[in-house]
């Protein structure tokens, strides 16, 4: 149970702002200090990440994992154990994976000499925001590798997909009129619902593989509109697109901006931002070693999958790095009654060690 005491004083640490999420990063580095693992604490633009790495060898495995959560109720910064479950806010999403994380790596250390490849662990604070300052800042400063595991809940299911992101704006524009008199006018907040009925026909919308049935599309924001007596002539909207991968934005941008333009050639699409998919393949030597582990400690045939969402494998897969999301089972996440399965954080850290100390993935 001591790793549940240390995860259980990590989810005690309120980390859904940026001082609390520094905080629990140096609970982190007190801990790996107290055991006698080496490890660089930087900074970026006010948030602390972690960088600690071990062994040797031509390939490199990185952990990531966060310690910053989505804001929660004070008293789920109280966690208790019921059964087999830990509650509490950040239980699952994701100290869980983090204090398995540093105790395998704990486990590691005192086994270096087993070691033919390096382990690198990340600790970061700001996945719940984007993950730029902290997993994309350690990518900027070279620190990547040869495989990557993000300690996401997954229910110990191999995540070795993820949806890619490209995220849209579009200005509808119209013709302004005396509220009493729409037909003299364009309504333009009108003209931004035909637009999403038929945004729901563009060929983007029925791409599909293996893991996936189709695109998400997430009409997100809308603005249009400051009175009654008005036609509106001015309608802002964002959409969230999570694209299948093999799809490419740019072909989405462009059957959007097709569509916009047939109903007004002056209306404005723009892309406010983008993420490439994730496709780690399912052959991968360190997905096939990492599978068999699994179905070894687990008793169970290990599945793979593909999320809808996106972590911070992004980052480290723009380096050409295979990066999975992968850790322990839970449930509710960003929820009030989130937890945590205790037996499979124990779990997932055997996992972990034995993937780090076996050599069935490498050439050699």
């Amino acid at each position: 149970m001591y790793m549940i005491e240390m995860l259980k004083n990590l989810v005690a640490i309120k980390s859904d702002t940026e001082s609390g999420a520094n905080e629990a990063l140096r609970y982190c580095s007190t801990w790996l200090t107290s055991h006698d693992i080496p490890h660089q604490v930087i900074e970026n633009d006010g948030r602390l990440m972690i960088h600690a790495e071990i062994g040797q060898g031509s390939t490199t495995i990185v952990w990531n994992g966060h310690v910053d959560v989505v804001p929660g109720k004070i008293e789920q910064f109280n966690p208790y154990i019921e059964g087999d479950r830990l509650y509490g806010r950040g239980t699952a999403d994701m100290k869980a994976g983090v204090a398995a994380m540093m105790e395998a790596f704990r486990r590691i250390s005192s086994l270096k000499d087993q070691l033919q490849q390096r382990i690198v662990l990340h600790i970061v604070t700001d996945e719940e925001t984007g993950g730029r300052k902290t997993s994309g800042h350690l990518v900027e400063l070279g620190h990547s590798g040869d495989f990557v595991i993000c300690g996401e809940p997954t229910h110990l299911k191999l995540s070795v997909q993820s949806k890619g992101i490209v995220q849209i704006n579009i200005t509808f524009l119209g013709k302004a009129a005396h509220g009493s008199r729409p037909w003299e006018g364009n309504n333009a907040i009108e003209a931004s619902y035909a637009f999403h009925e038929k945004l729901m026909t563009l060929p983007f919308t029925t791409a599909s593989n293996s893991y996936y049935e189709y695109p998400s599309i997430n009409l997100a924001k809308i603005q249009a509109g400051d009175r009654y007596n008005v036609v509106p002539d001015h309608c802002e909207v964002g959409y969230d697109i999570r694209f299948v991968p093999g799809q490419k934005w740019q072909d989405i941008l462009q059957q959007m901006t097709d569509l916009a333009r047939s109903i007004n050639p002056l209306n404005t699409v723009k892309v406010r931002g983008k993420s490439p998919a994730i496709t780690t393949t399912e052959d991968n030597s360190f997905v096939q070693t990492l599978a068999r582990i699994t179905a070894d400690v687990t008793q169970k045939e290990a599945i793979l999958f593909g999320q809808h969402g996106a972590a911070d494998t992004r980052y480290y897969a723009k380096t050409g790095a295979g990066a999975i999301e992968f850790g322990p089972s839970g449930d509710d996440w960003h929820g009030p009654e989130e937890y945590v399965v205790i037996s499979s954080v124990k779990q997932y850290a055997d996992i972990l060690t034995k993937h780090a100390l076996t050599r069935n993935h490498l050439n050699i």
